[in-house]
Formats: C-alpha cells, sequence, structure tokens
C-alpha cells in the first residue's frame, strides 16, 4: 500500500501561491532536458530513462499525487509521452512531464512502478500510438484485438489496409486465458462480452477459487469508435461538439460537452458570459441528476437480478429530467447544446412555464429520495450484498487515479467543481459529499446524495435566471467563425462528469483542426481498480462491485 500522500507534502509555490516552475526544476535537477510552458501548466522534458525517478521526486517530494492522464503522440521527428500530474488536495497545481522517444525506437521507461494507473494508461498509448514502456507489467493491447496490425493513430498507420487475420490465428481468442494447470483448483469464468450485469459491452476475465474470486482481468474496447481521431479530424468551431454525447450517454451529454469547451475555450482564449454559464451550470446538474438515478436503477437491477420497482422508479423519474432536458436543448440524449463561447440558445418560451415545470421536478425529489431510501438502503438483503464488499482503501484510490463518486466514497475530498472551478459552482450554496466507508453501499449513498446537491444548485439557477435582466441575456461570446489556435499551444482541461474527472487534452497545430485531442475518461480510470476491489470477495459481490462503479463503456473505450 502506498503512503505517500501521509506525509502530506506540499508542492513548492511562489508568493502569488501558484506553483514555482524554478523550484521544481531544480528539485528535478539533471533530469530535466527542457521546459515548456502549456497552458494549464509548466512541462518539463525529461529523459526517456528517468521517468520513475522523476515521477516519484514529484510525488514524494512535491505532494504531485494524482496522475491524471497520459497522453502519447507522434511527432514528424519523435514520439512523446505526457504525463499530466496534479495534487488531490488542490488540483490547480498542475505540472506536466515530457518524454521525448526517437522515431526509430520509441522506448520509455514505464511509470506504472511508481502510479498503478499509468499500466492502463500507458497500455492505450501503445495500443493507439505505438510508444513502448520498459519495465511494464502487462504491456499488451487495452482497446483493440490482439491480432490488430500496426497503431491507428500514428503517422504511418495506413487506414486503408485491410485487417486480415487468418483462421489460425484467431480460432480461439480464449485459449490463452485459462489459468492454472489440471491439478489447479481454480475455474477460469468469463463474463461478458454481452452479459446484463456487464453495464455496456464488457468482457470480465474471472478466476474462481471455489465461489471466491482469485483474479480478475476487465477486457474492454468492444465499443471503441476511434472517438480522439474523429476529433482530431473535425474542426475546433462546428465539427466537434456533437460527439462528447456519445462518450457517457447516461447522459451525461451537457458535461461532456463542457469538458471539450472548456479545453478548446482556453486555447482560445474565449470568455464566456455568465448568463450562459448559468444555463451551462443547470443543464449539467440535470444531467448528473440523470446519471445517477439511472447509475442507482440498474444497481439495483444488479443486485435484485429482476426489473424491480426499484429499476422502474429510477427510469420513471430520469423521464422527468430527460423531459426537462428535451425542452432545453431540443434532443432527448445527444443534446449538441453547448457552443464555444456559450450555448446553442437561451431557455425555451414561455420561460415561467419551464421555471414551474423544473420546480415541480425538485419539489417532489426529496419524497422520492425517501422512497428510494425505504427499497435501497434500508433494506437488509441489499445491506447484506453492499457493506463491507468491494472496499477501497483511499490511498489505492489515488494510486489508480479514482476520481468521482468512487472516489468520494473512499473518503476523498475531490471535486473540480469546487477545487478548481469553473461556470458558476464557486457562486453557489452546495456541499462536496462524501462517506468514509470506501465499500459498495458508500458509493451508493454518495450517488444519492449528489442528487440533493445538485437539486441544490439547480434551485439556485433558476432563481438567478428568473431575475437575470433581460437586456443581459447573452448567450454566446462573439466566437470567430474559424478558429485556429497557434501551433504549438497545449492544453488539458477537466471538468467533474457524474462518473469523475472527465478531461481533454489537445495540442494546437496552427490549423482549424487539433494536431492531437486526447480524451481522459473518468469510467477508464475506476475501471482499472476493480481487481483491487473485488479479488477474495464472492461472485456475487464482484457483480455488486462492477454495479457500484457505474461504468459506461461508451466512455471506457472512447
Amino acid at each position: 500500500m502506498s503512503t505517500y500522500d501521509e506525509r502530506n507534502v506540499e508542492p513548492p509555490t511562489t508568493e502569488s501561491g501558484d506553483v514555482d516552475g524554478d523550484a521544481i526544476e531544480d528539485l528535478l535537477g539533471d533530469h530535466v532536458l527542457d521546459r515548456e510552458q502549456h497552458l494549464n501548466a509548466d512541462a518539463y522534458v525529461v529523459r526517456a530513462d528517468a521517468v520513475q525517478d522523476v515521477l516519484r521526486t514529484l510525488r514524494d517530494d512535491a505532494g504531485f499525487d494524482h496522475l491524471s492522464c497520459v497522453t502519447a503522440e507522434e511527432h514528424e521527428d519523435r514520439f512523446e509521452s505526457i504525463y499530466h500530474l496534479k495534487q488531490y488536495d488542490d488540483p490547480t497545481n498542475e505540472v506536466s512531464i515530457v518524454v521525448p522517444t526517437a522515431r526509430e525506437e520509441p522506448v520509455s521507461e514505464s511509470a506504472a512502478p511508481v502510479f498503478r494507473t499509468a499500466d492502463w494508461h500507458e497500455r492505450e498509448a501503445y495500443d493507439l500510438v505505438g510508444v513502448q514502456y520498459d519495465d511494464h507489467p502487462n504491456l499488451e493491447r487495452i482497446l483493440l484485438p490482439d491480432t490488430w496490425q500496426g497503431h491507428p493513430l500514428g503517422l504511418d498507420y495506413n487506414q486503408e489496409k485491410p485487417q486480415i487475420v487468418t483462421f489460425e490465428e484467431n480460432k480461439n481468442p480464449l485459449e490463452d486465458h485459462q489459468r492454472g494447470g489440471d491439478d489447479s483448483d481454480t475455474m477460469f469464468l468469463n463474463i461478458g462480452p454481452h452479459h446484463p450485469a456487464t453495464h455496456g459491452v464488457l468482457h470480465v476475465e474471472t478466476v474462481l477459487d471455489g465461489e471466491q474470486v482469485a483474479d480478475v482481468n476487465p477486457d474492454i474496447g468492444y465499443l471503441h469508435r476511434c472517438e480522439e481521431q474523429m476529433a482530431q479530424k473535425g474542426t475546433y468551431r462546428y465539427q466537434i461538439m456533437p460527439y462528447p454525447d456519445r462518450w457517457d450517454y447516461g447522459p451525461g451529454g451537457i458535461v461532456n460537452e463542457w469538458a471539450y469547451a472548456r479545453a478548446a475555450e482556453d486555447l482560445a482564449d474565449i470568455q464566456v458570459p455568465e448568463y450562459a454559464q448559468v444555463i451551462r451550470t443547470m443543464g449539467s446538474e440535470m444531467c448528473r441528476i440523470a446519471c445517477h438515478l439511472l447509475a442507482t436503477a440498474t444497481f439495483a437491477l444488479d443486485l435484485y437480478g429482476d426489473f424491480t420497482a426499484i429499476f422502474m422508479y429510477g427510469m420513471r423519474d430520469r423521464e422527468i429530467v430527460q423531459n426537462l432536458l428535451e425542452d432545453l436543448t431540443g434532443q432527448r440524449m445527444m443534446f449538441n447544446y453547448l457552443r464555444l463561447g456559450g450555448v446553442v440558445w437561451d431557455i425555451p418560451e414561455p420561460r415561467e412555464e419551464y421555471f414551474e415545470s423544473v420546480r415541480d421536478f425538485l419539489d417532489d425529489l426529496p419524497g422520492k429520495l425517501d422512497e428510494y431510501h425505504d427499497l435501497i438502503t434500508e433494506n437488509e438483503i441489499f445491506q447484506s450484498r453492499c457493506v463491507d464488499t468491494g472496499y477501497l482503501d483511499p490511498e489505492v484510490a489515488k494510486d489508480y487515479g479514482v476520481t468521482g463518486p468512487v472516489a468520494r466514497g473512499s473518503g476523498v475530498d475531490y471535486d473540480l467543481r469546487r477545487d478548481d472551478p469553473y461556470g458558476y459552482y464557486d457562486k453557489l450554496d452546495w456541499d462536496v459529499v462524501t462517506e468514509d466507508g470506501g465499500d459498495n453501499f458508500a458509493r451508493l449513498l454518495v450517488r444519492m446524495r449528489e442528487i440533493e446537491q445538485s437539486a441544490r444548485i439547480i434551485e439556485q439557477c433558476v432563481d438567478l435566471l428568473e431575475d437575470w435582466p433581460e437586456d443581459e441575456r447573452d448567450i454566446q461570446a462573439n466566437v470567430p467563425r474559424t478558429l485556429k489556435p497557434e501551433a504549438g499551444k497545449e492544453t488539458y482541461r477537466a471538468v467533474e462528469g457524474a462518473k469523475g474527472e472527465l478531461g481533454i487534452y489537445i495540442r494546437a497545430d496552427g490549423t482549424e483542426k487539433p494536431g492531437r485531442f486526447k480524451i481522459r475518461s473518468p469510467a477508464f480510470s475506476n475501471l482499472s481498480a476493480l481487481q483491487e476491489m473485488s479479488t477474495g470477495e464472492y461472485i456475487p459481490d464482484l457483480i455488486a462491485t462492477l454495479g457500484s462503479l457505474d461504468v459506461i463503456l461508451g466512455e471506457v473505450d472512447r
């Protein structure tokens, strides 16, 4: 178990409170080859054989305990891996570590021995870009099939070349998945990829010792749709925004759109009018409630194995939220409502009628939540399946880059709406919800209490929007028809999605399309911790633990 954060180390800062870049450079010493300025943080170029030393120093001596994301990309003269580091205590303290490698030999030291979350992130970098990582515990493909030829985000990848796989190569993809010999007492069990308890197309390779789980390996990629590549082929101004709705279709659409908008607006220096920020905040919290209701409903479905009253109640109430979102955006799920610089249109007319509908929903919510508690949290069967099962230690959660309700259910007090404020959140009265249990039950409680907090936020937004002066209702900033951020500009920005930290890295190349577009999926990092949470548990507890993570495979696979 990691103990680094128990030292309560803080990064060196300047008098203004910003991270002291010169002190960080001194701390890293001879490992630093060069220094760059990304819009969100200073970036240090280091040797490929010093990755572990550098990350361990930043974690242990400067307090950067959150490896938020790993981005890999290929340039004309080199490959690069970028490690985006933050602090769980203060995510506005950021640094980036850039690791260049030669095109002829793209080999870099793995960060997995320092941060366990790097395991999956580096596998993805190898799979899609082709960077190799020395000392990685399991460097194999993660999103594409084992038989895939080439790396799709590499510059020399031929998209026209057919992916021909001989029958002999793929006659039994699971042949090597057996564990133990003939005298072994363990049994290998495939759960999925098409199973109602896997919340989408997910394959869970499970090794059982009797009824207990001896090992678990989530096998993802079945819903991989090249979302990053599609974003790299779209223009900033018009063609990218429809795609984020397809990531977390829970529906977290407006939150997803905001993640892209925040990064692109930062890159193009666009200021969003306050009125539009309030609308964005209200719409995002509606999406959060819809996502949490769906998570609660399907969690009950996982545990009871039937279309119970809880599932039907959850879908019923989610429909009300979706009706409000449909009235606001014109779409039921794929909203495409945000625009760079604001939103596409104002509150629907008659405004009074719309606000009354929102208030009716908010007024009914407390009684409905009491009903959910009667049916779920006070249910003995539910408690027996969820209390003290799927335990996730807070330090282990940080090591895996876990965020959102899963982290807050382990007592990790981390929420970007408060800690790295955007939109109108810092002007409203609401609380971050945490639970200390760390088990399946705690994660459910966090989501149910977060619905109450989202309702508080929406209510305040409605009050503000009702009283907003009519001649100051600016829904969009004046944004040029074509955006061409300066070549070499880079930024990483994130928002608090329903599942956790949803981040976007963009590198501009001087054209109207991104040179590199990277999506940090919260469910991807959360799911990577499943093995920690499930090993030693019983099979039904594994299903409960997977349900408590609330993964949407469209977001995991992207």
